[in-house]
């Protein structure tokens, strides 16, 4: 189908009887300027992922801001969150924390000596193995996580429940879960 026709397509129907078409917004004047000068594309895909990367980017923004009280960044609260999932006793090796982030080994380091010197881990020998270390969430970290946790996602639900009704936010998470599952098997 090509841009034209995909323009010309019948609109399927609102979700929602009272969910208004959503106002027109910056991916819509690009795929117009497309349209302009290659109306043989098919822009649909640039439309869904110019929309998940602009979402992206805006809720990443407004939850770095939700962590900023707590004095850590995103990337901090990603190797708490971590440690704070994996259970008791929140105890896991900087490589499996490097991995769980797909981060590299001198990425974590900073961020580790950064955490470190805020009292919300530590760092100590593994006692089954002399060369390898252990990361710990330290009780103030603990509670820091606790609370930025919670932070974070008072953002992004009242970001989701503003836009969306329940039936709606479901559906999105379905498709986006599908969307991911193929976009991951086409990269292998």
């Amino acid at each position: 189908m090509t841009q034209s026709q995909h323009a010309q397509s019948p609109q399927p129907a609102p979700a929602a009887a009272t969910a208004p078409r959503a106002p027109r917004d910056p991916v819509d004047a690009i795929v117009e300027q497309w349209a302009a000068v290659r109306p043989d594309l098919d822009t649909r895909a640039m439309e869904v992922f110019g929309r998940i990367y602009r979402l992206s980017r805006a809720m990443g923004d407004q939850v770095e801001q939700a962590y900023a009280p707590f004095g850590i960044s995103r990337g901090e609260f990603d190797v708490l969150a971590t440690l704070r999932r994996s259970g008791e006793p929140y105890t896991l090796s900087p490589r499996r924390l490097s991995a769980t982030l797909m981060l590299t080994t001198g990425g974590m380091t900073g961020r580790l000596d950064k955490l470190e010197r805020a009292g919300l881990l530590r760092r100590s020998p593994d006692p089954h193995d002399r060369r390898a270390l252990h990361v710990t969430l330290t009780d103030q970290g603990l509670s820091l996580i606790d609370e930025a946790v919670g932070a974070g996602l008072a953002v992004q639900t009242e970001a989701l429940t503003t836009a969306l009704n329940e039936e709606q936010a479901d559906r999105l998470s379905e498709l986006l879960r599908e969307l991911l599952a193929g976009t991951q098997g086409a990269a292998r």
